[in-house]
């Protein structure tokens, strides 16, 4: 997570969206995007910020950018793999 994100192909406002529903829309939206590039998701803290992050390593798609926002949200920059 050293290198700085492309920015985001796709941003998703997942704030109040519950699991497991919150990873299914993150992987819709990885699934339309073009190889290479990423998707920008907003998130809860508490289950959203561990389980959607974790899941998307597991299904192969890393993790560019974990952060907490200054609203106090977690912001997630995932990459579709080439």
């Amino acid at each position: 997570m050293s290198e700085p994100a492309p920015p985001p192909a796709r941003t998703l406002d997942l704030r109040g969206v519950g699991c497991p529903l919150n990873y299914v829309k993150t992987r819709v939206a990885l699934d339309a995007v073009a190889p290479g590039e990423c998707v920008e998701v907003w998130l809860d803290h508490g289950e959203p910020e561990e389980n959607v992050p974790r899941s998307c390593e597991e299904d192969g798609f890393p993790v560019l950018v974990l952060e907490e926002s200054p609203e106090g949200y977690v912001r997630v920059v995932v990459a579709r793999p080439q």
